[in-house]
């Protein structure tokens, strides 16, 4: 099997560089598909628009529904059809980008994708996570290209909620972890090879710096203010764990969030609040050190990420529940058997109950 990494064709990181945004789909297409939440557009749909503005590129809006299924992206591929867009440009959250890249897909046009918050790897990835329209994970929908461009304008992420900056880097915190895993096991990544040398070191950085960074991170933007730290947690976030999972691979730590997606309880929590909560399960499994692990539930707690079923919102936790998450997350189809060993619903059973126990430990009650 050969060892193969892919990325985004360009990634542009800064403050302002949404203002950019009309300069650089001029590359790309002449009527553009723009799709964003009626919120997103009232708080930064002015500054798109104005980007456009005396450039060669047509645009049309349309707000998202809210969940990236086969009902939203085919509705969206109507009005692809119906207005002749050329390119998808996708402003948002994660549901949101991997909905835009779906649609560019399925009509075989360019997909720009611009975040606005810092919340999970997924702009620059050639993956689509699919969801029932109750926001039950479906699917993984891979993609044969990366996006053609990711925009990141830190002045907008800076300005959002915290907590979703704080839930990627709960996404990020699994990376490392889970490249590990399959560079043990030799198991093939989403970008359909072997892990590069490239590929591993991108994720050793990333959870070094979510290490390094974090904490700091999360004090500034709590301050309002976008400092070193916090540009290092965007890229950590979104490129480094981007490329990280995508050409190093996904095990255990995303599976158990698949997993979680069973209990209508967790879904109000974000991805990378469940990730982070999968990773505390799948380094259990492994039986790391108690030392690595005791770091690494503490940094969790002191960012506020969920250590705990409790805190992800599982109000009476029962052994039917876990049981209903571990058979989950031991699909067929899942990546929980890109771990290297054998695993079964008993025993990632036992580790999420490990893992809750632990948790509760550490929280000191």
């Amino acid at each position: 099997m050969a060892n193969i990494l892919i990325s985004p064709g360009k990634y542009v990181q800064g403050a302002g560089e949404m203002k950019k945004l009309g300069e650089y789909a001029e590359k790309y297409g002449k009527k553009a598909l723009i799709l964003i939440t009626s919120s997103g557009y009232k708080r930064i749909g002015n500054i798109v628009e104005d980007s456009f503005a005396g450039k060669e590129v047509s645009t049309v809006f349309d707000y998202f529904n809210g969940e990236c299924s086969k009902t939203e992206i085919n509705r969206l591929l109507k009005v692809v059809e119906d207005t002749g867009c050329d390119m998808i440009i996708g402003i948002g959250g994660g549901k949101i980008l991997d909905t835009a890249k779906a649609v560019a897909f399925h009509k075989s046009v360019p997909v720009l994708i611009c975040p606005t918050i810092a919340s999970t790897d997924a702009p620059c990835s050639a993956l689509s996570v699919i969801y029932t329209d109750e926001g039950v994970f479906e699917e993984y929908l891979f993609l044969p290209a990366n996006p053609n461009l990711v925009l990141m304008d830190t002045e907008i992420i800076t300005k959002s909620p915290v907590r979703l900056t704080v839930s990627g880097m709960g996404d990020a915190l699994a990376t490392y972890f889970e490249a590990r895993a399959c560079k043990n096991s030799g198991a093939a990544t989403c970008a359909g090879g072997l892990a590069t040398s490239a590929a591993m070191s991108l994720a050793e950085l990333c959870f070094n710096t979510l290490m390094e960074e974090g904490v700091k991170a999360k004090l500034a933007l709590e301050a309002g203010a976008c400092t070193p730290a916090v540009e290092k947690i965007i890229e950590a976030n979104t490129l480094l764990s981007g490329i990280g999972f995508e050409s190093g691979g996904l095990a255990g730590a995303h599976a158990i969030h698949n997993g979680l997606t069973v209990l209508e309880e967790c879904h109000p929590m974000y991805h990378g609040e469940k990730v982070a909560f999968g990773t505390i399960t799948q380094l259990v499994l492994e039986n790391i050190p108690g030392e690595e692990l005791e770091d690494i539930i503490t940094w969790c707690i002191e960012l506020g990420l969920p250590v705990t079923l409790k805190e992800l919102g599982v109000k009476e936790v029962t052994d039917e529940k876990i049981m209903a998450v571990a058979a989950a997350a031991c699909a067929d189809t899942d990546t929980l058997h890109n771990m290297p060993f054998e695993v079964n619903p008993e025993t990632v059973s036992a580790a999420i109950k490990a893992a809750d126990a632990y948790g509760h430990y550490y929280l000191g009650k």
